[in-house]
């Protein structure tokens, strides 16, 4: 098999693109989807500094390198989320990934600056992955806008974009299925959040790290068990061996046909936005909804594991540590 660009020895085929890559012209094709869907979407304006989501896996890690390589000034941040080991181990390819590329990495960890683990707000939750979603959101956003980034970057990648979206017409969910954007718009106490990755794969940002020689979390979260998405994933896989290209024809079909009519209702909800009376964000209620995840994971009265740490308050932001370039 030849590569498609260069006619040398491919090492990867893309069938979903009938098309095959040698190493270097693979890297350039990720490049090139990745560079092509931002300028698409205007996700990164001139001069703006975008901030990085890594989780230690292969899609933020993938993402943050490929930023670095089109120019972008990109800085990284990264949650403790104190899923024992599994968290130790991402936290370590985050930070190896910032020293070898000489780049700062922003660290917030949850049991020490929050008050919580997830291990222990999933407890007061029906679905583990509910408490770890929310918690990302909010922390990752405050973080960017205390630190004063406008663009928060995420490595959601087809496949994970593809399942989700599966799962909200499964269940005909408009007002899921009208945030789900590339790009979702900053301001009213929002960074601005864009996903570069939504045209590659999990298999190509695997082949990416692999190519690159970047190191990254291979193992999957152990709380992540019997997730749906995860059953959704399994369901399109199938479908993508017999039919390639269906993951990124469904999705794209949904961005060109049927988002632009969910533009009322993805800013219906805006109308009545306050902010919470304890950290300011934006919210319905008096309190944002993680705040109150936190009361409940923090007060022992509340608290359905042995696991917790009981009595541990929250600490102010100052012990967010900060590893700067190199």
């Amino acid at each position: 098999m030849k590569c498609r660009r260069c006619r040398a020895d491919a090492v990867i085929e893309l069938p979903q693109h009938r098309t095959a890559f040698c190493a270097e012209c693979f890297l350039h094709h990720c490049r090139q989807q990745v560079r092509r869907t931002i300028e698409k979407y205007s996700m990164i304006g001139a001069g703006e500094r975008p901030l990085m989501a890594i989780s230690g896996g292969k899609d933020s890690l993938a993402a943050w390198d490929l930023l670095l390589d089109l120019g972008y000034d990109a800085d990284g941040v990264y949650l403790g989320l104190g899923i024992g080991g599994y968290s130790d181990r991402s936290g370590e390819y985050a930070r190896a990934f910032a020293h070898q590329r000489g780049v700062k990495l922003i660290e917030l960890d949850l049991a020490t600056d929050v008050g919580f683990t997830i291990p222990e707000a999933a407890a007061q939750r029906r679905t583990p992955c509910s408490a770890c979603g929310l918690s990302k959101r909010h922390l990752l956003n405050t973080v960017a806008l205390e630190h004063g980034y406008t663009v928060l970057v995420t490595g959601h990648n087809l496949d994970d974009e593809a399942a989700v979206l599966f799962g909200n017409v499964m269940r005909w969910d408009t007002e899921y299925l009208a945030r789900q954007q590339p790009v979702l718009p900053g301001g009213d106490g929002f960074a601005r959040r864009v996903k570069p990755l939504v045209r590659l794969g999990e298999r190509e940002t695997a082949a990416y790290c692999i190519i690159r020689r970047i190191d990254y979390q291979v193992e999957e979260c152990p709380m992540a068990e019997g997730n749906r998405h995860l059953g959704y994933k399994e369901l399109l896989n199938r479908m993508e061996e017999r039919s390639p290209g269906t993951k990124l024809e469904f999705y794209n079909g949904f961005l060109r046909r049927m988002q632009p009519l969910l533009d009322g209702v993805s800013s219906q909800d805006k109308g009545d936005l306050g902010s919470c009376g304890r950290c300011g964000s934006p919210t319905t209620g008096e309190l944002c909804a993680f705040c109150r995840l936190t009361d409940q994971a923090t007060d022992p009265q509340h608290r359905s594991t042995p696991r917790g740490r009981r009595g541990r308050k929250r600490r102010n932001n100052s012990r967010r540590q900060v590893v700067g370039a190199g």
